[in-house]
């Protein structure tokens, strides 16, 4: 088993100074009303109890806008100057159990077949994940919905808070370099003290409302079924083709590719794009989604359907529960899945 520390509440910004001496830290820092993962400063305010960010970590692997390489033109000559790769270490610290299996999935979708993505990959090498358990998961959380344990979250670290203390585990070879290295500010602790509190989160986790979704209809052999079932016809109505859903998933991976026109040459750039934008993967010829139905239907399939069928099973969705929280009309995955899940299950078992 791996060796558990634990540090005072009272000296993080200790800790945090300590690791921004040799690496970029990123925590949750409270500000104008919002949480998000941003750079440490002696004067952040740092919130460790709170639930979860707005933005999601994968903006520090994926960022909204990011320069590719720019060409320029003296006469008929093209020279092309490509953007220098990320290689500067960094620490996102308290990375709730969710987001860490939402960068695994990630991971899959960039890394896990030829070519990989070079840029997700320079700062995937130079990430260091330091998870932190969920004490209080709310309402909208569902990840116990897909076998997410909030109670023991992965990633190259794991840290639970506890009484007046923040307990911690190296769960890999990474996190065992990056413990030795702040060693000196804790002090030994028991595994075994952290027995009741998982036993406690697990049991929250569970008694969700959304903690069991019927997911086993959503499997290949009935994809057919799924996609041209009848409900998609009213489940999309509400749907405003926003986007919000997507700019704040922490699994979306969709982008598009843009040149901007600079006196200094041409930068070649990539931002986030969606799926549910009339204008996505829009060509000379039109688009294959001609309609908001189909867009949506697109979304879903994806997340519970394409990707898992693609990737040993594993969901596009992780329950994280930001598009519950953010939909403008109430829509989200969790209604898809109780509305089509419940409905192919009754009628495989008439």
């Amino acid at each position: 088993m791996n060796k558990t520390y634990k540090i005072a509440l009272g000296n993080l910004s200790k800790l945090y100074g300590r690791i921004n001496e040799t690496q970029q830290i990123y925590l949750p820092v409270r500000r104008g009303g919002t949480l998000n993962f941003e750079k440490w400063h002696e004067s952040a305010v740092v919130d460790l109890h709170g639930l979860k960010t707005t933005n999601t970590p994968k903006d520090l692997f994926l960022p909204q806008s990011e320069d590719l390489y720019t060409a320029k033109m003296d006469g008929t000559n093209i020279e092309i100057i490509t953007k220098d790769f990320f290689d500067n270490a960094f620490v996102i610290f308290g990375v709730k159990a969710c987001d860490i299996e939402a960068i695994a999935v990630m991971d899959n979708i960039y890394l896990s077949k030829h070519p990989v993505d070079m840029y997700y990959e320079a700062r995937r090498k130079n990430a260091v994940l330091v998870s932190l358990a969920c004490n209080a998961p709310k309402n909208a959380c569902f990840c116990a919905a897909f076998n997410i344990d909030a109670a023991n979250p992965k990633g190259d670290v794991a840290t639970w808070i506890l009484g007046e203390y923040l307990y911690t585990q190296a769960q890999n070879g990474k996190g065992k370099a990056f413990v030795e290295d702040i060693m000196g500010l804790f002090e030994p602790a028991e595994a075994d003290d952290l027995l009741g509190l998982k036993a406690e989160i697990a049991e929250k986790a569970q008694s969700l409302p959304y903690s069991k979704l019927p997911l086993e209809s959503f499997t290949g052999e009935n994809m057919m079924k799924i996609f041209d079932h009848e409900n998609w016809d009213f489940l999309h109505r509400a749907c405003i083709g926003c986007g919000t859903c997507t700019y704040t998933c922490p699994t979306c991976s969709c982008y598009d590719i843009k040149d901007f026109d600079k006196c200094s040459g041409t930068t070649r750039f990539r931002c986030w794009d969606s799926c549910m934008y009339p204008e996505f993967t829009l060509m000379a010829h039109g688009n294959n989604r001609l309609t908001q139905k189909e867009r949506f239907r697109q979304r879903f399939m994806h997340k519970l359907m394409y990707h898992p069928m693609n990737y040993d099973g594993q969901f596009g969705c992780v329950g994280c529960g930001r598009c519950i929280n953010k939909c403008p009309v109430s829509l989200n995955i969790v209604k898809i899945i109780k509305s089509l899940g419940v409905e192919v299950a009754e009628n495989a078992n008439a």
